[in-house]
């Protein structure tokens, strides 16, 4: 079994994810290959929490124009997010800030 910290990368602290952990449901960025099981049992590892629902995301890197002198183009890179709703519990998610 990975270590949790392997597949839960970081907390998404947004409006939108803030708006959400009102209603019970926290967003993580985790590790590509990570399943809804693996994701279910480290973020109730980590937090102590019971974990009702599991959604993931894959989030497209975005290409970006930038001005070094010279005119480049590069990618951001591709990540996996997690919408993770908690059935019972709280995850203080600026425990670690």
């Amino acid at each position: 079994m990975r270590d949790p910290r392997d597949i839960i990368i970081r907390p998404l602290i947004t409006e939108k994810s803030l708006r959400l952990a009102r209603e019970g449901k926290y967003s993580f960025e985790v590790a590509k290959d990570a399943n809804k099981q693996e994701i279910k049992s480290a973020v109730e590892r980590l937090f102590r929490v019971r974990v009702e629902k599991v959604h993931t995301i894959n989030v497209k890197g975005k290409t970006r124009t930038m001005f070094w002198g010279k005119r480049t183009t590069g990618r951001t890179k591709d990540w996996k997010k997690a919408i993770v709703t908690v059935k019972e519990g709280k995850i203080d998610i600026f425990e670690g800030l």
